[in-house]
């Protein structure tokens, strides 16, 4: 077995560089994937069947593909289709983006409708219209139950990214690929990826337990 300490320490350089990119495409990603879970999932919970139809479609569509899949037909489906072409990082934000919508949907869709009816009868009886009701008394309570969903999914994201490999977008996984395939490092390289995703996830799986306890208690 060939071990080269020195590759840990080489490696690194390169994969701080892809850990920053690791972690902007997900922020970015998962902050636009919020803002379309949350209207998405509002459109889930629409009395009209058309308005929920549409945003039943884009769930079941994107929960029922490969990530690998969108990632491709995003970066060379659509480019093919009205002839120009996708910068990687952009399709990178966008994918991480639309993905995590529909995830986020769900969450959403899930939380409000896991407040008990009698809350919204409360509201109701206290004079407040159905706008108020949800405002005070049913969103305060469903965002309560999504926070921990939510954390899980951006975590789920994160390791999603080294998927993006695949259009040469410069994240983790990524810079990695390129390093072992100078230096043939393969077993310190990769060993050095896995540690620095474990580096984020680990730390966040911890806040979010911690999170978790802390609105048991409240």
């Amino acid at each position: 077995m060939n071990l080269s300490p020195e590759a840990f320490v080489e490696v690194t350089p390169y994969l701080l560089t892809g850990l920053w990119y690791t972690l902007i495409i997900t922020i970015i990603g998962v902050l636009i994937g919020c803002v379309i879970g949350t209207i998405f999932g509002i459109m889930r919970l629409s009395t009209n069947w058309f308005i929920k139809t549409v945003a039943s479609i884009y769930v079941e569509v994107v929960r029922g593909t490969p990530l690998l899949a969108q990632i491709f037909f995003i970066h060379f489906g659509i480019p093919a289709l009205f002839n120009f072409n996708f910068d990687a990082l952009i399709t990178a934000f966008g994918v991480i983006a639309i993905n995590s919508g529909a995830y986020l949907a769900e969450i959403v869709r899930g939380g409000v409708q896991s407040v008990d009816k009698g809350q919204l009868e409360a509201g109701r009886s206290l004079g407040l219209n159905a706008r108020q009701t949800m405002r005070h008394i049913i969103w305060p309570q469903a965002i309560k139950i999504m926070i921990p969903p939510f954390g899980n999914q951006f975590i789920i994201s994160l390791k999603d990214t080294s998927l993006l490999s695949a259009i040469a977008v410069t994240e983790l996984m990524y810079q990695g690929q390129t390093y072992a395939s100078i230096t043939f490092a393969s077993f310190e390289t990769y060993l050095m990826v896995c540690v620095f995703y474990l580096m984020i996830t680990i730390p966040a799986s911890l806040l979010l337990r911690f999170t978790e306890r802390r609105l048991d208690h409240s």
